[in-house]
C-alpha cells in the first residue's frame, strides 16, 4: 500500500493498536504497577498537590486524544515511526507546542504522582520525560527535518518543543 492509499480503516486500526501499546501502557499500566492507585500522604505534606494532580490528569487526557485524532486526520499517519504522517501537522494544539502527545502523557503521570502522593510516580515521570526528549532529539526531529524540509524548519523555529506558546502560531506569523 503506498502512502497515498492509506485507508481510514487502516489509520483507525493502527492508531488503536498504537494507543493500546504506547500511551495506555506508559500513562496507565506502569503507573498502576508502581502505585496500585493507593493514596499516600500528599507530597511535601501539601494537600493542594492533589488538586493540581487532578487538574493535570483532567487536562492531559483530552489533549492526548485531540492530538492523536488531529495527527491521524490531518497527518494521514499513525503516531509511530512505522506509518508516519504524510503531512506535517501544524494545526490545533500543534500550533502551541510541537509535541502535545508527549506533553499530555507526562502531564497525566505527574498528575497521578501529585494526586496519589507518590514519589515513585514522580521519578517515573522524569524517566518518561527524559526518554521522550531523547527520542525527539535523536529520531523525530531529524526525521521530520528530512521529510518536510523548510516547512518543518520554519515550524520548529516558531513553536517550542515542550513549553506551549500562549498565542497560537500560524505559518503566516
Amino acid at each position: 500500500m503506498t502512502r497515498a492509499e492509506r485507508s481510514p480503516a487502516l489509520l483507525v486500526a493502527g492508531t488503536a493498536v498504537f494507543f493500546l501499546l504506547m500511551p495506555l501502557q506508559v500513562a496507565v499500566t506502569v503507573p498502576w504497577l508502581l502505585s496500585r492507585w493507593r493514596m499516600g500522604s500528599p507530597l511535601l505534606g501539601w494537600p493542594g498537590f492533589r488538586v493540581m494532580g487532578a487538574v493535570l490528569i483532567a487536562a492531559g487526557v483530552p489533549v492526548l486524544l485531540a492530538a492523536i485524532v488531529r495527527f491521524v486526520r490531518q497527518g494521514r499517519g499513525i503516531p509511530t515511526p512505522v506509518l508516519p504522517a504524510r503531512h506535517l501537522v501544524v494545526t490545533g494544539l500543534y500550533r502551541h507546542v510541537r509535541n502535545p502527545m508527549y506533553v499530555a502523557v507526562v502531564s497525566v503521570i505527574v498528575g497521578q504522582a501529585l494526586l496519589l502522593g507518590s514519589a515513585a510516580l514522580l521519578r517515573y515521570a522524569l524517566v518518561v520525560a527524559a526518554g521522550f526528549h531523547l527520542f525527539v532529539l535523536l529520531h523525530e526531529e531529524p526525521s521530520l527535518s528530512h521529510r518536510f524540509g523548510a516547512e518543518y524548519e520554519a515550524y520548529r523555529r516558531a513553536v517550542r518543543r515542550w513549553i506551549p506558546r500562549v498565542k497560537p502560531w500560524t505559518p503566516e506569523s
